[in-house]
């Protein structure tokens, strides 16, 4: 019994410990992946733009559709590395910047924007993806910062750099 209260006392000690080191964490993040790709804007941007298109080439990405519209905004339901998100178009500039917003109730674990940019590189197309969100729970936090805040950006860049049949290691612009 004794090694059981033992047991018990040290797995709250490590979440309280968890805890307040996520506390110290700041809440919000900024950060930026970025890749060059060998074909152009105009060949990149369908797979940009359409947030279905990565299903099959990137791994999180297990189901995207398009769902009706709010405020006469596009608006997709992803599920996505575990879980389940909607997204707003928040602007769409053919073929050169997107940012989406995942549509959070004031509760949620998290939220935020992602701003993809292509621009011409020689005869390819360098994208960038800049993340700027927030995480609300501190050992969320803690997780966040020990799988590294670009995971996602980086899964979300090989995934498309696979659709066209490339194999990139995405360049960390940015991590605040």
């Amino acid at each position: 019994m004794k090694i059981v209260v033992i047991i018990i006392g040290s797995l709250v000690g490590l979440v309280v410990v968890v805890g307040l080191i996520g506390a110290m964490l700041p809440r919000e993040h900024r950060a930026t992946s970025q890749i060059i790709l060998p074909n152009p804007p105009g060949e990149v941007w369908p797979a940009v733009r359409n947030l279905d298109a990565l299903l099959g080439s990137w791994k999180d990405l297990q189901e995207a559709e398009r769902v009706a519209d709010q405020n006469g905004k596009e608006v997709w339901r992803q599920q996505a590395g575990g879980f389940e998100l909607t997204l707003i178009i928040e602007e769409a500039t053919p073929p050169s910047r997107m940012v989406t917003r995942v549509d959070a109730p004031p509760d949620a674990a998290f939220g935020g924007t992602w701003t993809y940019q292509l621009v011409p590189e020689g005869s390819g197309t360098r994208v960038s993806v800049t993340e700027e969100g927030y995480v609300r729970n501190p050992i969320f936090r803690v997780m966040m910062e020990v799988m590294g805040t670009h995971r996602t950006l980086d899964g979300f860049l090989g995934g498309l750099a696979a659709k066209f049949g490339a194999t990139v290691k995405p360049e960390h612009i940015e991590d605040k």
